[in-house]
């Protein structure tokens, strides 16, 4: 169990994260998911001791990373957005260099490149001079090194950062196999490659978590509601705004104007669809609709409205 608590993290006067709190369950894979600059890997660094806290705290196991960082650090294995790989050496030295830092030799470190080897798919670069290594197996040896002391708890800030789609797939099927023994927490802003690995998402704006879930559960946190893309012709901005007093249902998030032609963006529950009357709407203002599109909203949308400070509503 790992638990945030009020975490700040202040530079100069910039707030980059702002007093956060959640808890981490052992044996789950969360998505940290935010755009970038939200302060995604400012709290990974607090939570593995890599820089300190303005204020608040990080709890493991009835320890907290203040007092007791060196003992916490023990049991997190930490691959950086940035992958530090010394590439004139080769991965079998690479590794048993990181083993020897955590106090793991001879026989004990035979053991532990073993199964590292193994779960990483690192069978036949072993011997292989890192500079020469794909990016794939590059990210592979990283997690091998952030795993090579057993940790209880791995945390991986942009693990597919870089890596074309075949080798997302391999460290995607590679991060759910290793989350099946270890407590994972992978930060990221491809929200895609987030849906499709983890179990649970925490999504943090301008330093902020503003949504804990899973996908379902953020899904239906938005009450529901489906966006309709209408572009018009004839229309004016005023009749657009007065649309709302007739018809209650429906919000209007956006207006822009196009040459010949108004775009509106509109938002309305599932559970009343308002179609039939601004199509009537239209047709008593004069207006010829030229689109009329509707969808639901999903987490891309959701996490769009999250992490967006505001609307633009003239093009």
């Amino acid at each position: 169990m790992v638990r945030i608590e009020n975490l700040t993290k202040n530079f100069g006067q910039v707030k980059a994260v702002k007093s956060i709190s959640f808890e981490l369950k052992d044996g789950e894979i969360v998505g940290f998911l935010g755009a970038n600059g939200a302060g995604k890997s400012t709290t990974l660094k607090m939570i593995t001791g890599y820089i300190s806290p303005t204020a608040g705290n990080v709890h493991v196991d009835g320890m907290n990373i203040i007092d007791d960082h060196l003992e916490i650090q023990k049991q997190i294995g930490y691959l950086p957005e940035l992958n530090p790989l010394y590439t004139e050496m080769k991965v079998y030295d690479y590794l048993r260099f990181h083993a020897e830092t955590r106090g793991i030799k001879d026989g004990e470190f035979t053991q532990a490149l073993s199964k590292v080897v193994k779960d990483c798919g690192l069978q036949g670069i072993v011997h292989r001079t890192i500079g020469n290594c794909s990016k794939g197996y590059k990210q592979r040896l990283g997690l091998a090194a952030a795993m090579i002391h057993n940790p209880k708890i791995l945390i991986l800030d942009e693990p597919v950062s870089g890596l074309d789609p075949n080798q997302i797939v391999e460290i995607r099927r590679l991060i759910k196999k290793v989350g099946k023994e270890k407590l994972v927490l992978m930060s990221s802003h491809i929200l895609q490659e987030i849906q499709a690995t983890v179990d649970r998402i925490i999504i943090i704006h301008n330093g902020e978590i503003v949504a804990d879930g899973t996908s379902d559960e953020l899904i239906a946190d938005s009450q529901g509601l489906t966006h309709l893309k209408l572009e018009i012709d004839g229309g004016e901005e005023d009749a657009i705004q007065e649309m709302k007093a007739t018809i209650p249902s429906i919000t209007i998030q956006s207006i822009s104007r196009n040459d010949d032609s108004m775009d509106i963006l509109i938002e309305y529950p599932n559970t009343a669809d308002p179609r039939k009357d601004i199509f009537r709407y239209a047709v008593d203002h004069g207006w010829s609709i030229l689109e009329m599109s509707a969808s639901k909203r999903d987490l891309e949308s959701i996490f769009r409205n999250l992490t967006q400070d505001g609307v633009i509503t003239d093009a």
